[in-house]
């Protein structure tokens, strides 16, 4: 049974009239006529009594129209959404972020996809280390991750720069240098230092070590697996920590984020997939780009 025929069929039912029905469909009325014939021929049943008024639909007539626009409706569906998939604007795509970028472009990434690609189901999964975040993405349990690379060796996958963000320190409300504009870090010597954990578990950690070891610091270490917990324990008076400025969109009390003296140290951010990935998984990717660039200048001045 073709689908052509039944849609002329479709037609033929709603309009009750052979000359109306072609003319709808733009083909010759005899060839309407043959398509009729050849459907009761392959249901073994009459569909239509026709006169040379009228046409009435039969019991099985009016089956086959219901039928008929059901499965016509369904084709339809398939079509379009099938066109959506392939110009990347419907299907699921699962986006992974670091916990430093959790807070500023996670959510406006959700709110640009909902607006701009609203047949897109978007699976956001946030405050994950940089290490998972490669190794879900490897084992397709991701389709899209923001992170940090560090020293990775991330050559097997697809990485597009989006930004590089000076660290800031995240002091106690009530420290002394809470509201200098330019802390040497000499200054937290005794501090203990809040930070993501060490090993291959976090790439934040070498970074944050690195740069007290430059100002001649050597503080003890409290390690901690997520951004936002890191900020709620400095605000407890346990300690400092070195994040990106963007966290400071995670707003806490009890807490200020105090600009490095000297030399910035940057700590990239980067948006990785596997090669050549789905057509929304390349829509979703550029539009978390466009959401970085965006709000880069506020990041680098605020």
């Amino acid at each position: 049974m073709e689908l052509r025929h039944l849609r002329s069929f479709a037609v033929l039912a709603e309009e009750r009239h052979f000359g109306r029905a072609a003319a709808r469909l733009h083909i010759a009325q005899p060839a309407l006529s043959q398509q009729l014939r050849q459907l009761e021929r392959e249901t073994g049943t009459r569909l239509m009594d026709r006169s040379t008024r009228r046409v009435e639909l039969t019991e099985a007539g009016r089956l086959l129209q219901d039928r008929a626009m059901e499965i016509l409706a369904a084709v339809d569906r398939t079509s379009a959404d099938l066109s959506l998939l392939a110009a990347g604007r419907a299907g699921r795509v699962r986006l992974g972020f670091v916990g430093t970028a959790t807070y500023d472009v996670l959510p406006q990434v959700a709110l640009r996809v909902r607006d701009e690609l609203p047949d897109i189901e978007l699976e956001l999964r946030g405050e994950l280390l940089g290490p998972a975040l490669i190794d879900r993405l490897r084992a397709g349990e991701l389709d899209i991750a923001v992170l940090r690379p560090g020293s990775a060796v991330i050559d097997d996958l697809e990485v597009l720069q989006l930004r590089d963000e000076p660290l800031v320190a995240v002091l106690p409300a009530d420290h002394p240098e809470a509201r200098s504009n330019n802390l040497d870090l000499r200054g937290l010597d005794g501090m203990q230092l809040i930070t993501h954990p060490s090993g291959h578990r976090s790439m934040m950690q070498p970074l944050v070590v690195d740069a007290c070891r430059r100002a001649g610091l050597d503080p003890r270490v409290l390690e901690v697996g997520e951004t936002g917990t890191l900020v709620v324990f400095v605000a407890a008076g346990l300690g400092f920590g070195l994040v990106p400025a963007s966290v400071r969109a995670l707003r806490i009390d009890g807490v200020a984020y105090v600009p490095l003296a000297g030399q910035q140290v940057i700590a990239p951010l980067v948006l990785a997939h596997r090669p050549e990935p789905a057509p929304a998984v390349g829509r979703v990717s550029a539009l978390v780009a466009a959401v970085t660039a965006d709000s880069e200048l506020a990041v680098g001045q605020s």
